[in-house]
């Protein structure tokens, strides 16, 4: 028999698998003993037999949930629909990873007309029980009917206004009867049916909704950003309902054992007095600060300092705790470790460390590699004279500056079309995650720091601020106000999520600062880590930018961008253009001084660290005009003026575009090919190299150059060219009396190098995989084209696990790369290898480098630091992985 329900005493912490992160928090803090309200699970694997059953609940399933019930039942000493002392549950949901507010949750479940009375006479407040009645009613009628919240929250805000009330509280028994038969009514309205009256009824129809859930759109949105696999399934808790809403000695909230914006040691949360726990997350309520909570209940509040202490040395973690106090009795919901912003969580991993909770490889396996962009962004200027509009609570640090949009499908489409955008919403909820994705900040007038929006910015790394009450917003006018100011949709403001203040107008940022736990986390990543870390930079800024994050040199210095620049493009068309050998030779002579600038710079800016240098890449139309902007110009210009000289220049310029023109570039006339074709462009280039390295040793710094042959796919192409580079470093040893010490390795981007890597070898010094272009040639995908038209399809229906131009394809792609570094260390053992991809910078993949033995990755400046504590993570699970095969080979 399949066992598919645990009671929260057969449960353990390590069970996330089967019971989800929430069902086996429960069950290891019921092990140790904290008051927990009793409760069972119905475990991950129920879940995917249900979606086998064709989504149905099998005779085996529903009769293990009855016994739990009845369990519960006998635990509790109260029975579910007995009108003389009822049992309430609530229903939740519970992934293997923590999921905030992407699935369903039924709360008071067991209520009905005949319960209702029971808990008004058992707890004498017929008002709180009332209360509950229609919490149900209408929690129950959204998540399982299906009936939107919109019709019953619009009936009690008539209500409200007709008795003259400003909030919920104010309301009575009477008031709330009458709630409960116009939320009956809304039900028979759009269902055509009455609302279930029978508990057992009600229950399974609730698991079976949060079963339902796991594939909602905001679920598989959220799993796929947060690359959740969705074969996991979701566990659902049953647990008894303890009340934070039966009166003032009563209350619930949401608290962190350290900030999780900040990382402080000190506990950060929220509470409401006389609530339920969906009251502090849904933003309806502003909550009070938790450490207000000592002058309340001074008991309560040290009892939960204590628990929070326990539990966070348990887990040895910053917890999430949500808590309820019923009549001055607290009880512990759940806990799970905290989401946290990347300060925070660096923070965090180097405090614990210091307070000898965990080790050093511990600490660095706690910082998500994603998470460090957070870090590296801007933030606003300091010397800026702040003139806030408004000011909310700081939801989740950062600055950002966009239009403002109202609406989470607006946000999603105006960020599709490339412009920047601010989401202002009353509170957002689970349905508006694509909006906050889109977004460069939300802002909500409701909520607190623990709402919604607030968790799911602080785990994009998103600037947010909630709870800015001066804000009053106008969704259907699309404008908000604060005072007397009106700001409108597509009106640009700047928000800083720091300090929770809101500007008019864009506001000048300033580059970020690394804190010293950053700086100190990367160095015991350093410690860790065999992979060395380079960067990809084509001038000196980057180079500069790159050694500050720790780059042990340049993996990748795109030549061709050096010509990008708008002085050299009319040069470098003019070597292009050019009709002779001795034309030509005349424009590469006014290009050389430049290169030997930037590359001087870069030599200097990289202080002896090694640099790879790609000699020109692309093909050469590329540098030229666009030839339909020039088709335009020249059939205007034969209307218009056909004698002119202008006409003939343009004419002249479209012949010569047409001749360059490639059917498919990524395929042709490129690379190395144009190396072959035109040897005197890598000559200019080569000198200008070795020109930069003669100065550079002149001013008494330390250069190591590698010189690299792009588009390589057979060895004598390679050959011819490494020859080429030889002979223009002897020309001038010879000019300048100076020896040169370089080393000519080649890029791996095409499947026939990495597959004839062997004889390539013979010729190279070093490999670099250009994974970018490997990953085209290999699926024979054009990336813009790919990218652009079918690519996230395929992502979304799992043809692809991932876009395999971010993560390394490691089935296919990277078997070329295991092949090539396999075959060129045949023919040389200490061939050096590295990848200068975007990969390089990617977490997976660079594990996966390890693993392969590699001697460095690649990446863009910003991504160092990402890529230096990848490479550590990669060491330490490469080690983990060792002790564990060592353990079962004794066994």
């Amino acid at each position: 028999m399949n066992k598919f329900v645990y009671m929260f005493d057969q449960g353990r912490g390590d069970q996330r698998e089967l019971l989800g992160g929430k069902g086996a928090n429960l069950a290891e803090m019921t092990r140790i003993g904290l008051p927990v309200p009793f409760g069972f699970t119905i475990s991950t694997e129920a879940c995917n037999a249900y979606y086998e059953a064709g989504k149905a609940f099998s005779k085996e399933m529903e009769d293990q949930v009855l016994e739990a019930l009845h369990n519960l039942e006998e635990r509790t000493g109260k029975k579910l629909g007995d009108a003389s002392n009822p049992l309430l549950v609530s229903v939740r949901s519970g992934a293997v990873h923590s999921m905030p507010g992407m699935m369903d949750t039924v709360l008071n479940l067991g209520m009905n007309d005949k319960t209702v009375e029971g808990m008004a006479k058992l707890t004498n407040n017929p008002r709180f029980a009332y209360d509950s009645y229609r919490r149900f009613i209408q929690m129950f009628s959204d998540v399982v009917l299906k009936v939107d919240g919109f019709y019953f929250e619009q009936l009690l805000e008539e209500v409200r206004e007709e008795k003259g009330y400003e909030s919920d509280p104010e309301m009575t028994a009477e008031d709330w009867k009458d709630v409960i038969k116009g939320y009956k009514e809304i039900v028979k309205k759009y269902t055509k049916g009455s609302f279930p009256e029978d508990p057992k009824e009600q229950l399974f129809l609730s698991i079976s909704a949060v079963f339902d859930s796991w594939n909602n759109q905001r679920a598989v949105i959220y799993r796929r950003l947060q690359k959740i696999p969705g074969h996991l399934g979701t566990a659902v808790n049953i647990q008894s309902m303890v009340f934070g809403n039966m009166g003032d000695d009563s209350g619930t909230g949401v608290a962190f054992t350290r900030n999780p914006s900040t990382g402080e040691a000190k506990l950060y949360g929220e509470y409401l007095i006389n609530a339920q726990g969906e009251d502090v997350v849904a933003g309806i309520r502003t909550p009070q600060p938790i450490v207000t909570l000592q002058n309340e209940m001074p008991e309560v509040y040290q009892q939960f300092v204590e628990t929070c202490n326990l539990l966070e040395g348990h887990y040895q973690d910053m917890q999430d705790i949500e808590f309820t106090v019923e009549r001055g009795q607290l009880f512990i919901l759940q806990t799970r470790t905290g989401k946290r912003t990347a300060q925070a969580a660096i923070k965090i991993a180097v405090d614990l460390v210091e307070e000898q909770i965990i080790s050093k490889k511990k600490a660095l396996l706690r910082v998500d590699p994603d998470q460090l962009n957070q870090l590296l962004h801007r933030r606003i200027d300091e010397s800026y004279e702040r003139n806030a509009l408004a000011k909310g609570l700081p939801a989740s640090p950062g600055a950002a500056t966009g239009q403002v949009v109202f609406d989470a499908d607006d946000a999603d489409r105006l960020a599709k079309e490339e412009k920047k955008v601010i989401l202002v919403r009353p509170e957002t909820t689970p349905d508006d995650i694509h909006g906050i994705v889109a977004a460069q900040a939300t802002v909500t007038s409701r909520g607190g720091m623990t709402s919604h929006a607030a968790v799911v910015a602080r785990g994009m790394g998103k600037a947010c601020i909630c709870g800015c009450e001066s804000v009053s917003i106008d969704l259907k006018g699309k404008k908000f106000k604060v005072g007397e100011t009106f700001v409108y949709e597509g009106d640009v403001i700047t928000i800083d999520g720091s300090t929770g203040e809101i500007f008019i107008g864009e506001i000048p940022m300033i580059e970020p600062q690394l804190s010293d736990e950053f700086q100190l986390l990367l160095t015991w990543a350093d410690e860790e880590r065999k992979l060395g870390v380079r960067a990809n930079a084509d001038n000196p800024e980057d180079a500069r930018k790159a050694v500050e994050f720790g780059a042990g040199g340049i993996g990748l210095c795109r030549t061709e961008h050096m010509f990008m620049d708008a002085t050299r493009i009319p040069i470098v068309q003019e070597m292009i253009l050019a009709d002779s050998y001795e034309q030509r030779e005349v424009a590469l002579s006014k290009l050389l001084p430049m290169q030997q600038e930037d590359f001087e710079g870069i030599f200097e800016a990289m202080k002896g660290h090694p640099v790879t240098i790609r000699l020109l890449d692309p093909p050469l139309h590329e540098f030229l005009p666009d030839k339909e902007e020039l088709l335009v110009e020249v059939t205007k210009l034969q209307m218009t003026n056909p004698e002119s000289e202008e006409l003939k220049e343009k004419e002249f310029l479209l012949r010569k575009v047409r001749q360059l023109d490639e059917f498919n570039p990524m395929l042709g006339h490129r690379g190395c090919r144009l190396g072959m074709s035109y040897p005197e462009i890598y000559v200019m280039q080569a000198k200008a190299i070795f020109y930069a390295i003669a100065k550079v040793i002149e001013k008494g710094t330390n250069v190591k150059p590698e010189i690299m042959i792009p588009l390589v796919g057979h060895v004598n192409e390679l050959k011819e060219m490494r020859q080429l580079v030889i002979d223009a470093g002897k020309q001038i040893e010879q000019e300048t009396g100076q020896k040169f010490d370089y080393i000519v390795g080649t890029m791996i981007e095409v499947p026939r190098a990495a597959l004839t890597a062997d004889q390539i070898a013979e010729e190279a010094d070093f490999f670099s995989f250009g994974t970018n272009d490997l990953t085209q040639t290999t699926f024979g995908y054009s990336r813009d084209d790919a990218e652009g038209k079918f690519l996230q399809s395929y992502i979304e229906n799992k043809v692809l696990p991932e876009n395999p131009f971010t993560v390394l394809d490691q089935n296919g792609v990277g078997k070329l790369v295991e092949t090539g570094v396999r075959l060129g260390r045949k023919t040389k053992p200490t061939l050096k290898t590295g990848i200068c991809g975007e990969h390089g910078g990617e977490k997976q993949s660079i594990e996966f480098c390890h693993e392969t033995g590699l001697d460095y990755v690649s990446c863009s400046p910003y991504r160092v630091p990402l890529a230096r504590l990848a490479a550590a993570q990669a060491m330490i699970k490469h080690e983990l992985k060792q002790s564990v095969n060592e353990l079962q080979a004794q066994k």
